[in-house]
């Protein structure tokens, strides 16, 4: 009984907020304090030719390693966790159709509650604003 009343209380933290010794409310999950799970967001063309916008695109944080998949395409772009902290960096490279580099990359920074990221290639430049999301609250919460 006493487990299921701190689950409930628990959930009730994260729908309206829990309160702080000091009484102020605890701000959202703080991307540069936690930054591990999985972030998505839309990709918003700034010049040339990007993928599909309309499609999410999907950043993974391990303790360790990163994953971006702009559009949830077929590409993935990875990297190493920084060691400075609050900076996301993952490239992939290809080759074009003339066997040139096709280099493909993510940066992105914490801001709050997300993650702010500019993606790249050649061809196309775009930024996007990655949040948890919602249906995973309680997973990233419990630690799963």
């Amino acid at each position: 009984m006493a487990g299921a009343l701190i689950l409930a209380l628990s959930v009730g933290c994260l729908s309206v907020g829990c309160m702080t010794p000091a009484g102020a409310a605890e701000p959202a999950t703080d991307a540069a304090r936690d930054p591990v799970g999985i972030w998505t967001g839309t990709l918003v063309a700034e010049r040339g030719i990007c993928p599909e916008t309309r499609a999410p695109s999907t950043l993974q944080i391990e303790s360790r390693r990163i994953a971006f998949t702009p559009a949830d395409g077929v590409h993935t772009l990875r990297g190493q966790r920084d060691a400075t902290p609050g900076r996301f960096h993952a490239q992939l490279v290809l080759s074009d159709m003339n066997r040139k580099p096709f280099p493909m990359v993510f940066e992105g920074t914490p801001d709050g509650a997300t993650i702010q990221g500019t993606y790249g290639t050649p061809r196309c430049r775009a930024h996007v604003v990655l949040t948890r999301p919602q249906a995973h609250a309680m997973d990233h919460f419990m630690g799963h």
